[in-house]
């Protein structure tokens, strides 16, 4: 069973092209769905069938997974099972019919426009807080996934022009536009800030460590939560904060959805609507906020 599993990562990674974070997310679905079917006496793919699929969907309902994490699952599982119809001959597919789970759709939290002022001008003159302040204003500017923007090489920036260039899910080209204060804090940044961090290093990344390092996920998100903290912004931050404020700034400000999900490289504009909602809710509370009636 195992080999099969090895033969399916690895024509995502190279058929896919999928990152390293979405090949892990695949192949740890799949080792537990593996690791059950082996516990509960199917020691071969081709002898799962849909009561086996099925039970095992139970077993991590009431293993407490939310409805996201078993559809995400659901989802991985149904590929890697054509994967074995195609490659490995077998002649049932067990998930085919097997309704996915509705997922809750929370909204996202958001900062308001003046949360963003704050977070945005966080004061100091040296090398590391230049970087910070040019890392967040991109990611403001551009609504960048995190993984995207630590991932951005000098050629990708093109700041005559007032664009970036970025690489998304399943290795998609997107150019997504700058403005003037994000080219402004870019410049200063690499003026100023990315040679001394460098020191006698060479790189291509454009967002390096003290060490002269890529960045990390990690290295990002604590260097984020600590500008919050002296910002004074009380609510929680993820690395995601900044998107989802993005997204629901441009829409509350007119907009279209469509540029809206060009931008965010989104797959499905069902995807995107999420951010009306948001921009709906806002208004409710402005409206309950400051109507004298309301």
């Amino acid at each position: 069973m195992q080999e099969a599993l090895d033969d399916f990562i690895h024509y995502l990674q190279i058929e896919r092209g999928l990152s390293e974070n979405t090949l892990q997310s695949y192949a740890r679905d799949l080792r537990t769905y593996a690791r059950y079917l082996q516990e509960n006496e199917v020691q071969e793919w081709a002898h799962v069938t849909r009561a086996k699929l099925t039970a095992y969907l139970r077993w991590l309902h009431d293993d407490g997974k939310s409805a996201a994490t078993i559809a995400r699952t659901l989802s991985s599982i149904r590929l890697f099972h054509q994967f074995l119809l195609r490659e490995y001959g077998l002649k049932e597919d067990p998930s085919i019919h097997i309704d996915t789970p509705k997922k809750e759709r929370k909204l996202p939290k958001i900062l308001s426009s003046d949360e963003v002022d704050k977070l945005l001008t966080c004061p100091g003159t040296d090398t590391l807080t230049l970087r910070n302040r040019a890392m967040l204003e991109t990611l403001y500017a551009t609504g960048l996934r995190v993984s995207e923007l630590l991932a951005l090489e000098l050629d990708d920036l093109h700041l005559e022009m007032g664009f970036v260039r970025c690489f998304g899910k399943g290795s998609k080209e997107r150019i997504v536009p700058l403005g003037d204060m994000a080219k402004a804090r870019l410049e200063e940044y690499l003026n100023r800030s990315r040679k001394r961090l460098l020191k006698s290093k060479a790189s291509d990344i454009l967002f390096v460590n003290h060490h002269g390092n890529p960045l990390s996920r990690q290295g990002f998100w604590k260097v984020l939560k600590q500008i919050a903290r002296d910002a004074g912004i009380q609510k929680e931050i993820t690395p995601h904060t900044l998107r989802h404020s993005f997204a629901t700034h441009l829409l509350e400000n007119g907009a279209d959805l469509r540029a809206v999900q060009e931008m965010l490289g989104h797959a499905d504009i069902s995807t995107t609507q999420i951010y009306t909602h948001v921009t709906k809710t806002r208004l409710k509370d402005i409206y309950k906020t400051h109507h004298p009636r309301a």
